[in-house]
């Protein structure tokens, strides 16, 4: 046990370490500012580089991974064996049932409405 919690400490001074070093290298001079706006060639640079994100398209993230992470727990069930697929069954329905609950709540609520 105190074999593991040395090898912790030393870890997380390691950790600590490397992030400090991150911090004094990525330190910006005067010419960052530059760097950070948007290259067009033959134009002047109007505004920051940087545009706002979507609310949409991370709507959009997040619906693709809970539906990624049902099939990652879904996918179990279809080699499972006899004496368990009444188990899976019924955990499969529970799952489902739940997701398809919120699903239809998201919905009627509007938040899957793409309209502008």
């Amino acid at each position: 046990m105190v074999y593991c919690a040395g090898w912790s400490g030393v870890l997380a001074g390691l950790g600590v370490v490397l992030a400090s070093l991150a911090f004094l290298v990525s330190i910006k001079g005067e010419g960052a500012r530059g760097k950070l706006t948007p290259f067009e060639c033959g134009f002047d640079p109007r505004g920051s580089g940087r545009v706002p994100f979507s609310l949409r398209f991370f709507l959009l993230g997040v619906v693709f991974l809970v539906f990624d992470v049902e099939i990652a727990l879904l996918l179990p069930m279809t080699v499972s064996e006899g004496a368990l697929l009444g188990v899976w069954s019924v955990l499969a329905a529970v799952f489902l049932s739940a997701l398809l609950a919120g699903t239809l709540h998201e919905w009627r609520e509007g938040a899957l409405d793409w309209e502008l």
